[in-house]
């Protein structure tokens, strides 16, 4: 028998070695506990969904869902820990819109690109977003605050956190034909005391922080950035049903693996995620919460990514936003 024969029968049993050790490590996946990375601190929105669906998470898999908390670097650091780990399965990043969508357009030299260097399994949730303004204002409406903007450019700004909030705002000035000033908070509690003092005009937030200070009458909401109407706020208009159209805007939380992990531990990771959101005690949770349950496959939520990630690059060149590292 030639070497060359003999080489080729060596590669050969190497490759079907190979993905015979796949399919078996597939198949017993997992045989280990799996860790969840999370951008922020413990007690932040992203980190209290995941705690919400690790423990069923761990039931559907058998075995420990541990969280490690990975704040800092507008969460770069986190996802830099996900893309530099094993493609094993073993090591998960909780993803958000800001991390994977935007970043790659604010940031001139981020150290990760998210549709090469990750994997997607599955979109756990969605974050409602509104248009909000201080309840002292003369503004009653979407329409009234664009006027008002027009009319009052001295005193036309809008606060929020970080880069996705600027982004938001930006998007609304482009849809509306009007021109805001820019405010960055370190937080959204810092961001809701200046809407309440006046300091801002505006502010595009997520239900979470605004809540209190809707119920308790010192800041109104014009509009929801969702395409339906929210079951906690009833008579807040749509941003379409108030005349804006293309404003559609929401924050959402989603698994991911690094690139490269074996597409059946992706899949077995994907139905164990939908299986968890869709369970009627997690969807009732999530709703207390005012969240939108999502799920769906790895798949969506990839064309999803590309797709968000193609729209805020636009958005955020119109808009000159640059974060230098």
């Amino acid at each position: 028998m030639s070497v060359t024969r003999i080489a080729g029968l060596v590669l050969l049993s190497a490759s079907l070695f190979g993905a015979v050790h796949a399919q078996e490590s597939a198949a017993s996946f997992p045989s280990q506990p799996i860790r969840i990375v999370v951008g922020n601190a413990a007690g932040g929105g992203t980190d209290t969904i995941v705690r919400l669906i690790a423990p069923k998470l761990s039931e559907r898999l058998g075995r420990p869902v541990v969280i490690e908390n990975k704040p800092g670097g507008n969460n770069i650091i986190a996802v830099q820990t996900v893309t530099k780990a094993a493609p094993d399965g073993y090591t998960l990043l909780a993803g958000t819109m800001g991390m994977l969508t935007i970043n790659p357009s604010v940031y001139a030299n981020l150290p990760y690109d998210t549709l090469r260097d990750l994997a997607p399994i599955g979109l756990i949730c969605a974050y409602p977003v509104l248009l909000t303004v201080n309840a002292a204002a003369p503004i009653n409406s979407v329409s009234e605050l664009i006027a008002y903007i027009k009319a009052n450019p001295d005193k036309a700004n809008a606060g929020g956190t970080g880069s996705v909030y600027q982004v938001a705002t930006k998007l609304f000035e482009m849809r509306t034909g009007t021109r805001t000033q820019f405010i960055t908070y370190r937080s959204h509690q810092e961001s809701m005391v200046g809407l309440m003092r006046g300091d801002t005009l505006m502010a595009i937030v997520d239900s979470a922080p605004v809540a209190g200070p809707l119920k308790d009458g010192r800041v109104r909401a014009l509009a929801v950035l969702t395409p339906q109407r929210l079951p906690a706020w009833p008579n807040v208009p749509t941003i379409a049903e108030a005349g804006v159209k293309d404003m559609e805007f929401e924050l959402w939380a989603g698994l991911l693996a690094p690139a490269g992990t074996p597409a059946a531990i992706v899949k077995k990771l994907q139905d164990a995620v939908n299986e968890v959101v869709k369970s009627e005690d997690i969807r009732e949770r999530m709703r207390s919460l005012e969240l939108i349950p999502l799920g769906g496959t790895s798949d969506q939520y990839a064309k999803r990514l590309a797709r968000e990630i193609a729209m805020w690059a636009d958005v955020v060149k119109a808009g000159n936003i640059k974060i230098q590292q």
